[in-house]
């Protein structure tokens, strides 16, 4: 058992006997009384987010992950496929499970993917990611006097507001926590 003052953004735990990864993670303590953690947590078998208040002192129950690195292979549609670097093995994970992140992913991006019980149930993403842009707006002459952003289209699909001096070609840096543009490489 964890206490509820322990999680953070990024832990799973169990409640209810369905496992839960906290999104979104607040605390709140008023002049008197117990404090109230207020949590964003999706559960990582059906995809459904929930909002769950706790009160200070109370605990849910801990899991026990197994995390291996792997890289990433390919998609067919409905199953990102990876490969474990040690046991050479060939997890398959949902698209459903990955979620927005599959915008960030390349062939042979290494990643750690998260199992319980046997199955891959979540994948963490490198801080950030370098993408080749594809497709930019055109900056408009006389747009420099202030941070003016464009849209870019990279080659995963992802969309970004990058600067004006970013164009088709350049390779840029993501953050994969935030989805905002760092830097042109």
């Amino acid at each position: 058992m964890i206490d509820v003052n322990e999680l953070r953004k990024g832990v799973t735990f169990e409640l209810d006997g369905s496992l839960y990864k906290v999104l979104d993670y607040s605390h709140n303590k008023s002049g008197r009384g117990n404090a109230t953690i207020r949590v964003k947590a999706r559960n990582l078998l059906t995809f459904a987010t929930i909002e769950r208040t706790f009160s200070s002192g109370q605990s849910v129950q801990d899991v026990r992950l197994d995390f291996h690195d792997v890289s990433y292979l390919y998609s067919d549609g409905d199953f990102y496929h990876f490969m474990d670097k040690e046991t050479f093995e060939q997890p398959a994970i949902k698209k459903e499970t990955i979620g927005d992140q599959t915008k960030y992913l390349r062939e042979g991006m290494e990643v750690k993917l998260t199992f319980y019980n046997g199955e891959a149930i979540d994948v963490e993403l490198p801080t950030s990611v370098d993408l080749k842009v594809v497709r930019a707006e055109m900056a408009i002459r006389g747009d420099t006097a202030t941070g003016v952003t464009k849209k870019v289209e990279t080659d995963t699909g992802l969309i970004v507001q990058c600067p004006n001096f970013v164009n088709v070609g350049d390779t840029i840096r993501i953050d994969t926590r935030t989805g905002e543009y760092v830097t042109r490489i």
